[in-house]
């Protein structure tokens, strides 16, 4: 069964961090690339952040030299570190895996900057 399981969202002035974590099913976070993706209101959900099992990394330009994705093999959690918050990266935002092409999606947390 896959389990993704979102948390560390919350409300947060512009300038200030936030930390999420995603923790996932053992088998499922050993073996596969682990994604956040973020969706705001009106708009398409969106790529965020990718780390692959071996530790590569990518990023949405958008969010480059402010998030940093990372994986805690002890505790099967992808993390996504999140500084200098700005308006609008306001969203809920999803943990994601893909297995034999289909997409499974934790339930997301919210996670609103103010300006």
């Amino acid at each position: 069964q896959v389990q993704l399981v979102e948390s560390g969202g919350g409300l947060v002035q512009a300038g200030g961090s936030l930390r999420l974590s995603c923790a996932a099913s053992g088998s499922i976070f050993l073996n596969n690339a682990m994604n956040w993706y973020r969706q705001a209101p009106g708009k398409q959900r969106e790529l965020v952040a990718a780390i692959t099992s071996g530790g590569s990394t990518n990023y949405a330009d958008s969010v480059k030299g402010r998030f940093t994705i990372s994986r805690t093999n002890q505790k099967n959690a992808v993390n996504l570190q999140m500084n200098s918050l700005k308006p609008e990266d306001t969203a809920v935002y999803y943990c994601n895996v893909v297995l034999f092409g289909n997409n499974y999606w934790g339930r997301g947390t919210q996670v609103t900057v103010s300006s």
